[in-house]
């Protein structure tokens, strides 16, 4: 393993093993809210529930890659550049199931945890990934800002669609 990567090592056990388990508590969430199924549950997951599962996949799949025993810091920039180039286009289009979805109308906090701060972040991703050859130093910071960014996105939003359910569409259905 390269020696600059070796002092990330904890940083990302901690992140990784943050995004896994979210994961899981994403899937036992969707159990709960799946016994009070809505209308617009597809159309909604794509642009609100999904996106959070591939935030919180690639901080576990940058988690993982960190991993691997990279023999040059290169080949360790183009792996994470591929994933915030996947991430921009992914965002694309997250941005238009936001617009299409009709059951819902994308506040101002939507469209900045769920389109503007994770780009941000994939482009951070990206960004990196081009300065690595010239700032080997300074590039991992860049990764590790991005993933501590997606991860907080993720929390945000998994917190944002339960506290939804629990308060607005369970009170809804409660009134006559």
């Amino acid at each position: 393993m390269l020696q600059e990567l070796i002092e990330w090592e904890s940083f990302y056990v901690i992140v990784g093993s943050s995004a896994g388990a979210l994961i899981g508590l994403q899937f036992v969430v969707l159990t709960l809210l799946a016994e009070k199924p809505q209308l617009s549950t597809a159309e909604g997951g794509a642009a609100y529930l999904t996106p959070t599962i591939v935030h919180f996949g690639a901080v576990l799949l940058l988690s993982a890659v960190l991993r691997v025993p990279w023999h040059t810091l290169g080949a360790f920039a183009t792996a994470w550049g591929l994933v915030g180039l996947a991430g921009i286009a992914y965002v694309a289009v997250v941005n238009l199931r936001l617009r299409r979805q009709k059951h819902y109308q994308a506040q101002v906090e939507d469209w900045l945890f769920h389109a503007l701060l994770p780009f941000a972040a994939y482009a951070l991703l990206a960004l990196s990934a081009l300065a690595a050859s010239s700032h080997a130093h300074e590039a991992p910071f860049g990764v590790a800002a991005a993933v501590l960014l997606l991860l907080f996105c993720g929390i945000h939003n998994a917190w944002d669609v339960v506290a939804y359910h629990v308060f607005v569409r369970m009170r809804d259905a409660k009134e006559p």
